[in-house]
């Protein structure tokens, strides 16, 4: 099968971008490629043992079609505006047309230089690289829209960071790498032909359905609203926290993009900061719907050429909406709730506020809730807390809660079994199979990446145990 690619990008956005060719790392060589992303894509199993080489992997050669470029935007930074940012270390190779009328961006990060690295190195390195492709498959397996792993590409290349690491890269899919700050950068240029210019890529290319409609903007915007909102309820209820929500992070199609040092809980912690760069923790668990909010104002400002002000401030108003609704269905089937009852928010709220001053493992506490029986008060989650009367005064209501919806325990726990995953990517199981690859072994890497696709699995490994000791004392940086 020959693969298909496009240039969309290049031919319709003149002044977008910077054409260049990606710079190849010293023995390169693949170490790691998706094949079950692969597979949907038509990527043939061939073209993962190039003759010499990394291949395309890394950046040594270009498929047909393939017009690289590294795209310009700007953004704000921790609050901040940062501005003219850009494709510092990434690529954009070209864009797949696939059998079904979609098209997907192949973005190599990692690929070298580019005029928008500022003080960078425009490179990446290999703990970075398997900590961006496991994330990114692991909340494709949770169901939350992300962008994808393709491969990882391993070299001789030294690269300085905290220490010297080796050079690698990721070969990243995504059905757009447009963000926030793309449209941002035109704004604040003071160019608002180009942000229309943008809009009506975007609207015409992802929205085509809108393409001819007066309100276009408008409903484009709302619509974006929507998704940001709803992508930020998954990630509270699995225990993600992304590290680094700044504006040019953020996906306009609601993907989550740009892992870096991210982090599922462990215990139970509101206030989790997983970023240790984060010193104000503006970017800690709590606050992450209410960053995605000031995220989109920004971005509202930056429409504001293309859409009246109390529209945009209209579409904002329904943030907070979709997020509830999101988060509500989502928490209602994690507690295995089929009806809405006035006390559901105050059993949560105070299951939180248990698991909060015990310290409890937020993914092991919903897994174990899934095993409760109505009419019995033996639980395996009791083990789990110290104050054993706190528990059982709360599961005792739980148990009452559960009976007023009629369905069976059989039914129930299978439902909750499918939406309460059994396994997430722990830093410390990230950096286990980081540890093995930098010493050439990469069979972690893989065993961990098959386990990750099915997350709502029952499993007996240490996939699914407690962290141990120093599995809770990692710290990452946006170098990671």
């Amino acid at each position: 099968m020959t693969l298909s690619f496009t240039t969309h990008w290049r031919d319709e956005l003149p002044g977008f971008y910077t054409a260049l060719a990606p710079t190849p790392l010293e023995n390169a060589r693949l170490i790691w490629h998706n094949e079950s992303l692969a597979a949907e894509l038509g990527v043939e199993p061939s073209l993962f043992v190039p003759s010499t080489g990394a291949g395309v992997w890394g950046g040594e050669t270009l498929l047909p079609g393939m017009s690289p470029l590294a795209q310009v935007y700007s953004g704000h930074q921790f609050g901040v505006w940062a501005g003219q940012l850009g494709d510092g270390r990434g690529i954009l190779l070209g864009e797949q047309q696939l059998a079904n009328g979609k098209r997907v961006d192949w973005h190599l990060k990692g690929a070298g230089l580019t005029p928008y690295s500022r003080m960078g190195d425009g490179r990446a390195v290999l703990r970075s690289t398997i900590r961006e492709a496991l994330a990114s498959e692991a909340m494709h397996g949770l169901g939350i829209p992300t962008t994808r792993a393709l491969s990882i590409v391993t070299s001789d290349t030294p690269v300085y960071r905290e220490t010297v690491e080796q050079g690698a890269m990721l070969m990243r899919i995504a059905e757009s790498h447009v963000r926030f700050g793309h449209f941002e950068h035109f704004y604040y240029r003071r160019e608002p032909e180009k942000v229309q210019q943008l809009a009506d890529f975007v609207i015409r290319h992802h929205w085509p359905e809108l393409a001819s409609r007066e309100d276009k903007y408008v409903t484009w915007f709302r619509d974006v609203v929507t998704r940001t909102a709803q992508m930020i309820a998954r990630w509270q209820t699995v225990g993600f926290a992304h590290g680094v929500m700044n504006t040019d992070n953020m996906s306009i199609l609601g993907l989550t993009m740009d892992y870096g040092p991210y982090g599922f809980l462990d215990d139970f912690q509101p206030d989790f900061i997983c970023n240790h760069s984060d010193h104000q923790g503006r970017y800690s668990f709590e606050n992450q719907p209410a960053v995605g909010l000031w995220n989109l104002q920004r971005l509202a400002q930056s429409l504001s050429p293309l859409i009246d002000v109390d529209a945009l401030n209209d579409a904002l108003d329904g943030y907070q909406r979709a997020l509830f609704t999101e988060y509500g269905q989502r928490m209602r089937a994690k507690l295995g709730f089929y009806t809405e009852q006035s006390g559901d928010n105050d059993l949560l709220n105070d299951l939180f506020a248990l698991m909060s001053s015990e310290g409890s493992d937020f993914t092991r506490t919903f897994r174990q809730l899934g095993e409760t029986e109505q009419l019995s008060a033996a639980s395996p989650l009791r083990d789990e807390f110290i104050d054993r009367a706190a528990f059982d005064a709360w599961f005792s209501r739980y148990r009452e809660r559960l009976q007023l919806d009629g369905v069976s325990d059989a039914e129930r726990q299978q439902r909750m079994q499918a939406v309460n995953p059994a396994m997430v990517l722990r830093n410390w199981l990230a950096q286990r199979a980081i540890e093995q690859a930098e010493k050439g072994d990469m069979q972690e890497l893989y065993r961990l990446h098959e386990a990750l696709r099915s997350p709502f699995a029952d499993r007996d490994d240490d996939y699914v145990r407690r962290p141990p000791d120093w599995g809770k004392r990692l710290e990452v940086s946006c170098s990671s």
